[in-house]
């Protein structure tokens, strides 16, 4: 359905990284946050592989993608663990959590009007990803794209008081969404100013696990700055 956003590699690689740097560290009955749970699919996917015995609050504006993942929840019976709310977290009363989580909309163009408005991460892609990290939570999982501007969001997370503490890259193809005419021009032109890192058909998307900062933290921000300009 087009009207639902629709990657399998890029849900698998969120869901990889969900287990490996949030679910795996929880600690008994904590709570997670999760900002764009579309269908639902990776949480879904990694708490069927994991004992996380807390509870993840999800938020997601498209009716489509909330009916889809509400009904999936129902058929696993995850409804104890896995609430989704139609609903925008900025606009929400934010609960209280241990970790907030997403694959946030990311898609650098020069207005919504593209094949999936609720994709539009601003004209440089990273608008909604440094909004995230503004909100205070103490651990942030996002994934975050080499073709989106990645230094303006590891700076504003130094800012905010994070270190990178964890991630992982995965190569990515330009899909469906990246690949419309009016995006691959836009992230072109990201590219002659050095807000946009990628090479012919691909770029990176990253897995960061943002902590906020304390002294005996390695700080792996530069690493990952070197690793998503480097296309």
């Amino acid at each position: 359905m087009k009207n639902i956003f629709f990657c399998p590699e890029e849900s698998n690689f969120y869901s990889n990284c969900l287990e490996n740097f949030v679910l795996k560290n929880c600690k008994k009955s904590e709570c997670v946050v999760e900002f764009g749970s579309g269908d639902g699919s990776p949480v879904i996917n990694s708490l069927l592989k994991n004992r996380f015995d807390g509870v993840i609050h999800g938020f997601e504006l498209n009716i489509s993608a909330w009916k889809a993942a509400n009904l999936t929840i129902d058929e696993y019976n995850l409804a104890q663990k896995y609430i989704i709310h139609n609903s925008c977290l900025f606009e929400s009363s934010q609960p209280d959590a241990d970790y907030l989580v997403a694959n946030p909309p990311y898609i650098p163009a020069p207005d919504k009007d593209i094949y999936m408005p609720l994709l539009f991460g601003g004209t440089d892609g990273a608008t909604v990803t440094n909004e995230l990290l503004s909100l205070g939570y103490e651990n942030v999982l996002l994934l975050v794209s080499s073709f989106s501007n990645p230094e303006s969001t590891i700076e504003h997370a130094r800012s905010n008081g994070y270190h990178v503490t964890n991630f992982i890259v995965l190569p990515l193809k330009f899909g469906y969404y990246s690949s419309e005419p009016k995006v691959k021009n836009h992230i072109e032109e990201l590219r002659k100013k050095k807000m946009s890192f990628y090479s012919g058909d691909y770029y990176f998307l990253a897995g960061v696990l943002f902590q906020k900062s304390r002294e005996s933290r390695e700080d792996l921000s530069n690493e990952l700055a070197q690793v998503m300009t480097s296309l």
